[in-house]
């Protein structure tokens, strides 16, 4: 399917800017690159019932993680959406994702907390995924004072931060807590340096590109034996039965759209319900284009309604 013509449009002007590539820049240059992009056409003056800055414990010092209620939030125990951000484990923070955290509580009448892990190259794996880890646990051990109902918490995010959801979830699952009652995965990592068709077709022109992904997996994962690990690569986990129910968001024209699907395909088979959101005819984190494309706020809804619907039953 060929892409949206509104997509098209972006790509084509997104092109046409003398930058260079995001490969060739200092860590701190692609940040604020990324920075730059997400203010042209992120979501923007987003209402939001409260929000409220903490800091959770951390293997590698206090976490950084903002706490969101949604517009007339209730006094009682939330179901929660613990939420980490995409950006290849070295850009992204909690102010690039602040407006889809605030979509995300108020179009699923959730409590949202962002985790704002450490990050590449300066804190090569495990380190992201260990704070990811630890945030989830001090959340669940701190859920009256935090307003969190604790039978009901998800855990997601989008691309690197969709992966980090599913490592999670597999950590928790091995050691028997903190209960994860369902998982987001939008247009997850879940194998790093695999090989997919998709990889291939969409490496150049479609906004995450490969040498972009080998630039970030360089960053976070140098060693090979890290890379195998299920930590990093969660699609390379042997045994996935027993993991939460998910939803799992996929673009046609996304170089890891392939690696998603076929995760999904895994849950499946373990004989977990899995709702795979598959949008053929658009790019990698799609979502982030709120200023420019319907289709961005129409998916956010219907994956924070899924989560919300599945917490309902817990």
């Amino acid at each position: 399917m060929p892409l949206d013509p509104l997509v098209q449009a972006f790509l084509d002007q997104l092109n046409a800017q003398p930058a260079p590539p995001m490969w060739e820049l200092t860590p701190a240059q692609a940040r604020e690159m990324f920075v730059a992009m997400m203010d042209l056409v992120g979501p923007k003056d987003v209402p939001i019932g409260k929000t409220e800055n903490i800091l959770i414990p951390g293997p590698g010092g206090d976490i950084a993680a903002r706490v969101y209620a949604p517009v007339a939030a209730g006094s009682d125990a939330q179901p929660t959406l613990v939420f980490f951000h995409g950006g290849g484990w070295v850009i992204g923070d909690l102010e690039t994702h602040d407006g889809l955290c605030r979509m995300f509580a108020n179009e699923g009448s959730l409590k949202v907390i962002a985790v704002d892990y450490r990050r590449a190259p300066e804190e090569p794996f495990p380190a992201a995924v260990d704070d990811a880890f630890a945030a989830v646990t001090w959340i669940e051990a701190n859920a009256a004072q935090l307003g969190v109902d604790p039978n009901r918490i998800a855990i997601g995010g989008d691309s690197a931060g969709a992966g980090l959801a599913a490592s999670v979830a597999q950590m928790a699952k091995a050691a028997g807590a903190p209960h994860v009652g369902f998982q987001l995965l939008m247009f997850p990592v879940t194998e790093i340096g695999g090989d997919t068709p998709s990889l291939h077709d969409f490496a150049e022109g479609f906004f995450l590109e490969t040498r972009t992904l080998q630039w970030f997996y360089d960053s976070y994962a140098p060693k090979a034996e890290d890379r195998a690990d299920p930590k990093a690569s969660p699609l390379l986990a042997e045994d996935v039965s027993g993991l939460p129910n998910g939803y799992v968001m996929l673009a046609g024209h996304d170089p890891l759209h392939d690696e998603g699907l076929r995760y999904a395909e895994k849950l499946r088979g373990a004989g977990l319900a899995v709702t795979v959101a598959d949008y053929p005819d658009l790019i990698h984190d799609f979502i982030y284009m709120q200023a420019v494309l319907p289709q961005a706020h129409e998916a956010v809804t219907a994956a924070a309604k899924a989560v919300a619907a599945a917490l309902a039953t817990k």
